[in-house]
């Protein structure tokens, strides 16, 4: 493997390990839990706001049949959780250079 075809796999791992990122993924599992184990699903918004929750990624797949819907809540999980461990990890920077150069 060449260093460059590291660097992505890397670079996903440390954004997924981000405090921002593992707090985002713990209120989505948080959310996942409370679909998952109520037995009556009449009176709550639980599965509603895991989809908002994980919105606009999981919208995409909302039309498609069976259980695939529940596809697009982990997929758009992982990419909100990159977005924001992306983010953090460019404030962290953003802000050391600042300081730096201070």
């Amino acid at each position: 493997m060449t260093a460059s075809s590291r660097a992505v796999p890397r670079s996903l791992r440390r954004y997924l390990m981000s405090p921002a990122a593992v707090g985002y993924l713990a209120v989505v599992v948080w959310m996942g839990t409370d679909v998952a184990l109520t037995d009556s699903l009449d009176g709550s918004m639980a599965g509603v706001w895991l989809f908002f929750l994980t919105a606009p990624a999981s919208f995409l797949f909302v039309a498609l049949p069976g259980a695939l819907p529940w596809a697009g809540v982990v997929v758009g999980a992982l990419v909100q959780a990159v977005a924001l461990g992306a983010a953090h990890q460019g404030l962290r920077a953003w802000r050391a250079r600042r300081t730096v150069s201070a």
